[in-house]
């Protein structure tokens, strides 16, 4: 029976984990080309996908409350409803949209008074402005993903992904360099195409979703089922504690980089070099994370306990070997990893230094990524809200300060607290989860 929720698991978490690599190129691809025009466009950068991650996270996480009704109703046979709450995750995601770009837009008003160096400001407010625009298409891009991961149908994301992040990258060595008769626009060019390789990922679902034979009768749910309450406060009571408990662990990292910023340039680009290795572990992980949620939402749905309890174990085995894979190569090439993305030597030593306190978080990244997934699946996600609140502002933000300006560690003080924290909320997440499938 083991073998069987490996290889479903596997089956289904493999093209996720591929759809998220191509994810994670890209991000190598920007830092690389970013640090490779410009050191202190590289810094800019840093603060700014932080900032903008933080944005995309939490609205990832609101899309999230989206999977387990799927994956219950898809289980239950009943796919016209599946195609009506698409129809409510896309109305209540653009209502977000516009809630999280008005947050944006206050940050973008406001970015001077948060102590980064003045010197990143004429590159730091026309990248954000362009990535700001970005923001509804990846929402609307997400309401899909999470409803064809949702029906098990995880291929079609991981296609869309990987020829979205293709297109990505070839403009940015278009609009970054100058190339193929385009000015040479640095980091607004790597807005710019950011922008468009995310207009077009939505456009191709559209397509597909709107012509495609596959998706005929959630279609029919689509058109034929109304905008209604119940949907649409299903989804919000769902879609909110995961946005909060995403959100606040991503603004762990985010408020981590702006104290980051208060030690230097060099520090701040070195974090953004940290954030794009951190993101090929964190990526993987979730990626397998999704697979575990929509596996035991399937079974939640058919109300089989055992099978649930039995796919978070084996979940969590397969994250297991994903981090002794991920740690041992990252561990052995430390010392040339910085060199990939700049030619500052300084930043390259510093990123050295940082590889020792980021391998010893993954662990606790891994344990809080599955049985956060986990609790998604069976809808148990509030207390998430608190687990993740304790774990990042009262543990983790608390004490990278305490390490990096108290006990004068600098950067890797900052990071030294990310094991504390992660570990913590995965601790308390297998708890909730254990407590909750108990017989």
């Amino acid at each position: 029976m083991k073998q069987t929720h490996y290889r479903e698991l596997l089956t289904l978490g493999i093209p996720i984990v591929i759809g998220q690599i191509g994810t994670i190129v890209l991000g190598f691809a920007d830092t690389l080309m970013i640090g490779h025009h410009s050191a202190t466009e590289l810094a800019a950068a840093s603060f700014v996908n932080n900032m903008i991650n933080l944005a995309i996270i939490f609205s990832t996480g609101f899309s999230y409350g989206l999977t387990p009704v799927v994956g219950s109703l898809f289980g239950q046979g009943r796919n016209q409803e599946v195609g009506r709450t698409l129809k409510n995750s896309i109305f209540a995601n653009t209502i977000l949209a516009v809630i999280v770009c008005a947050a944006m837009i206050a940050l973008f008003l406001n970015v001077q008074h948060l102590g980064q160096p003045e010197e990143l400001l004429p590159y730091t407010k026309p990248y954000l402005a362009v990535l700001i625009i970005s923001l509804p298409f990846v929402l609307w891009f997400n309401a899909f993903k999470q409803f064809t991961d949702g029906i098990t149908d995880t291929k079609v994301s991981m296609w869309i992904l990987l020829g979205g992040n293709i297109l990505n990258i070839l403009g940015n060595y278009i609009l970054i360099y100058g190339k193929l008769g385009m000015p040479e626009m640095g980091l607004v060019g790597a807005g710019i195409s950011t922008l468009v390789s995310r207009i077009l990922m939505v456009v191709v679902y559209l397509i597909l979703f709107f012509s495609s034979s596959r998706y005929t009768v959630f279609r029919q749910g689509f058109f034929h089922g109304c905008l209604n309450k119940p949907d649409f406060v299903l989804l919000n009571r769902l879609g909110w504690p995961i946005a909060g408990q995403m959100g606040m662990e991503t603004a762990s990292f985010s408020l981590s980089a702006i104290m980051v910023g208060w030690l230097g340039s060099t520090a701040l680009a070195s974090y953004q070099v940290m954030i794009a290795v951190s993101q090929v572990c964190f990526m993987m992980y979730y990626g397998m994370g999704a697979a575990v949620s929509v596996r035991i939402s399937n079974f939640y749905g058919q109300k089989d306990i055992d099978n649930v309890r039995r796919t978070a174990n084996c979940g969590f085995h397969i994250m297991l070997v994903m981090i002794v894979c991920s740690a041992i190569p990252i561990f052995l090439l430390r010392h040339h990893i910085g060199g990939w993305f700049t030619d500052d030597k300084d930043v390259g030593i510093m990123v050295a230094q940082l590889i020792i306190p980021f391998l010893l978080y993954q662990f606790g990244d891994g344990l809080q990524i599955n049985f956060a997934n986990a609790l998604r699946g069976i809808a148990d996600v509030k207390p998430m809200l608190y687990f993740a609140f304790i774990a990042y502002f009262i543990i983790s933000l608390p004490a990278g300060y305490f390490f990096a300006f108290i006990a004068g560690w600098g950067a890797t003080g900052i990071w030294m607290a990310f094991p504390l924290g992660l570990t913590s909320a995965g601790i308390m997440y297998y708890l909730r989860f254990r407590h909750q499938t108990k017989s």
